[in-house]
């Protein structure tokens, strides 16, 4: 639709020298708002022949702050900017005013620049304008100079103008000139302005001095849900949920209504302290307020129910979004990745990247924890592969999580090859190498990587001696670790913790100093705890030492009640010696307590898919060619001279039924199907969820060694390679 708009000369007495007429053609939908305000006004300045005080009674100001208020496209702006040109208005600081407010708001902020920077002499309002788009349009920095210009120029701010600049200063994470601001703000009388303390109170609270912000909320004689939402939204982003839910209770007593915004940070606490119920109850207020579907709502939502680990309620809510953003996926995928659900992470990940959605270092990680847990080496080249590929090549913390990755999907090799590859090494790179060793048993290996670390210049953390400590573990280097123990307070200045704790009790006892790690134990500095105790009653199972293993047992109980894996400890414990009685007393008391042991599976990686097996499993839909193979692997085996370990089986059994026991244990099944499905020579790469057995643990050196091929099986407690009738471990686990 054309719209022809004529406007007289000498509008007003202001301008007596415009005396000319101009037409402009308006081209724009017959439906839009601008076009009909137009259509009205020019059917009445049309007809201005008929009336003849028109042209003293017409004002511009008037009619083109009205044209501009309906604009809503930048071409409305332009062609109406040419008539004011044209008209010799465009110096008016009123029109400017509103130009740089309505460019602005249609995110045209350089265009509104462009009308400010024509003006010769800015007044206050049009400086507030200028400085409110740049701030709305997260352009801190560009507000920010512009603020400082004003100043220079002569202009002092107002009420108006401080709370932008304030956002400005927020936004930019400029917390020295938010001081600054801070001291203008008296100086200019604004201390008790309420929208004025409401900045101050964001401004530090998002600069992490949340003291600061308490303090000038405190201060406020009349709080606005602003002035509470800021302070709430502080304290759950600093790490302070619980004074968070302290606010929100406080805001209830007073009965201050929240708005979504509050919300968002309250779901934000009940996430961070798990408060699973509370939050329910804020979601049900979300949905009576009929504000459910409100983006950052949703996101807070899903976050929620996905790290409390109610993932089928998170990617309910998750679904809902029709364009989710990038927080959301990543809200969903963490959740996955953190309860278990490592498959259905790596999978939302891949529609992510499907949908075009450009992931963040956030989603990377999370997803490359999931591959972790998959515990597949081809997913997880796939992932290296992706990441090779992406801008976070030489992200240091995506390439620490791709060491971990590899650690745990059993190439320690593919993680030293990231590690050499990764720039600007921290701490956490290099300790995530060296805790990569320990998981491989690969003791010397990390040793060596620490005293590089060391002459690299690197100062290690008490994760470092984690993982030197767990190496010396693993590979029986009982000396190395005791020292290593040593120098951490002496030569580190680092203060043990539990867990370094847990490891020296673990290290003395596998190497078969039960009586010094019980000593160690009394002289802990801190009460001991489950993983120290843990450990000893582990070490007293491998060497049948029953009377300080039942102790231990005892402590542990007393300790962690409820976690079956203590029980099955000592009835180990006890199943080793032939006590059977006390196995079965064992059985009762798990009974009574309402506890089982887990069951054992093993999973087998075949063309990068997983497969899985449990102890005398014949569902696989290959079973029968399974049990063939297993009973031939079992024929050879006995032909070399293998003698199987019946003490591995916790039953008071013969002879004979221990044997078919044993051989029947899921990580066989899951050797026998490997063998089956893959070509000669072909490395096979199993994980079994417990700790592995003796008996199996020695049936698999033999068996690589008949076969001819490397086994790697990841346990409950390290890495094994098995190749050529040895294990990397060297029967030390």
């Amino acid at each position: 639709m054309a719209l022809n708009l004529f406007v007289a000369g000498r509008l007003t007495s202001k301008f007596p020298t415009l005396t000319l007429i101009t037409a402009t053609s308006f081209e724009f939908p017959a439906s839009s708002k601008f076009v009909k305000y137009l259509s009205s006004a020019s059917s009445l300045h049309l007809d201005y022949y008929d009336d003849p005080n028109y042209l003293n009674n017409f004002d511009p100001d008037t009619f083109y702050s009205n044209l501009i208020d309906n604009s809503t496209h930048k071409r409305h702006l332009l062609q109406i900017h040419t008539q004011l040109v044209v008209s010799g208005l465009q110096e008016s600081n009123f029109l400017a005013t509103k130009f740089v407010h309505a460019s602005s708001n249609l995110g045209e902020i350089h265009h509104a620049r462009k009308v400010f920077e024509e003006i010769p002499e800015p007044n206050i309002f049009l400086w507030n304008a200028i400085i409110r788009g740049y701030s709305r349009n997260n352009l801190f920095h560009d507000a920010l100079e512009l603020y400082s210009r004003m100043q220079m120029e002569g202009v002092g701010p107002d009420r108006f103008t401080l709370p932008y600049v304030l956002k400005a200063c927020s936004g930019a994470s400029a917390l020295e000139l938010g001081r600054l601001v801070h001291s203008q703000i008296f100086r200019h009388g604004f201390e008790s302005d309420v929208f004025v303390q409401n900045g101050l109170v964001a401004l530090y609270a998002k600069c992490g001095k949340i003291e600061q912000a308490r303090g000038v909320f405190d201060g406020l004689c009349d709080r606005t849900i602003v002035s509470w939402t800021s302070i709430l939204s502080g304290y759950a982003q600093n790490g302070q949920p619980l004074e968070a839910l302290r606010i929100f209770s406080e805001m209830r007593q007073l009965d201050v209504k929240p708005d979504w915004i509050a919300l968002v940070s309250v779901l934000r606490a009940y996430t961070d302290v798990e408060d699973l119920e509370q939050g329910k109850s804020v979601h049900g207020s979300v949905i009576k307020m009929g504000i459910d579907l409100e983006p950052d709502l949703l996101i807070a939502l899903t976050a929620m129910y996905a790290k409390c680990g109610e993932v089928q309620v998170a990617r309910f809510l998750f679904n809902q979004m029709e364009m989710p953003n990038v927080i959301l996926w990543n809200a969903m995928i963490s959740g996955y990745a953190k309860n278990g659900y490592a498959d259905e992470a790596v999978e939302l990940f891949r529609m992510m990247i499907s949908k075009n959605v450009r992931p963040d270092s956030v989603s990377v990680r999370s997803t490359i924890i999931a591959c972790a847990q998959v515990g597949s080496l081809k997913l997880a080249r796939w992932m290296d592969d992706f990441i090779d590929r992406s801008e976070y090549k030489n992200d240091v913390f995506v390439n620490t999580a791709l060491i971990d990755m590899y650690a745990k999907c059993g190439s320690v090799d593919s993680a030293r090859t990231v590690f050499d590859r990764t720039l600007n090494k921290d701490v956490v790179v290099w300790s995530s190498m060296i805790v990569g060793y320990g998981l491989h048993g690969r003791g010397r290996e990390a040793i060596d990587l620490f005293h590089e670390m060391r002459l690299a210049g690197v100062k290690p953390n008490d994760v470092t001696f984690v993982g030197l400590l767990m190496a010396c573990n693993h590979s029986g280097l009982i000396q190395e670790g005791w020292d290593y123990f040593h120098c951490m307070r002496r030569d580190h200045r680092i203060e043990p913790r539990h867990q370094h704790y847990a490891c020296v009790v673990d290290l003395l006892g596998r190497g078969g100093y039960l009586e010094e790690a019980y000593e160690f134990i009394t002289k802990m500095p801190m009460e001991p705890g489950v993983t120290v105790w843990g450990a000893l009653l582990s070490a007293c199972k491998i060497y049948r030492h029953v009377t300080l293993g039942e102790y231990a047992a005892e402590k542990v109980f007393s300790l962690d009640p409820l976690n079956a894996g203590h029980y099955v400890q000592l009835s180990n414990l006890y199943a080793s010696v032939g006590m059977w009685s006390h196995v079965s007393k064992v059985r009762v008391l798990m009974k009574e307590r309402g506890l089982s042991k887990d069951l054992g599976y093993s999973l087998i990686e075949i063309n990068g898919k997983l497969q899985a097996f449990r102890m005398g499993d014949k569902s696989h839909p290959k079973s029968k060619e399974i049990f063939q193979e297993l009973e031939k692997l079992e024929r050879r085996l006995k032909e070399a001279g293998f003698v199987p370990h019946t003490d591995s089986v916790l039953h008071d059994l013969n002879n004979e039924d221990k044997e078919e026991t044993l051989c029947n244990h899921s990580e066989r099944l899951a050797i026998a199907f490997g063998l089956i499905s893959t070509p000669p020579g072909t490395t096979l790469r199993i994980i079994k969820n417990l700790r592995a057995c003796v008996n199996c643990h020695s049936a698999t050196k033999f068996i690589t060694k008949l076969v001819g091929r490397e086994i790697v099986v990841r346990d409950a407690n390290r890495f094994h390679h098995f190749k050529d009738g040895f294990c990397s471990c060297g029967d030390y686990w």
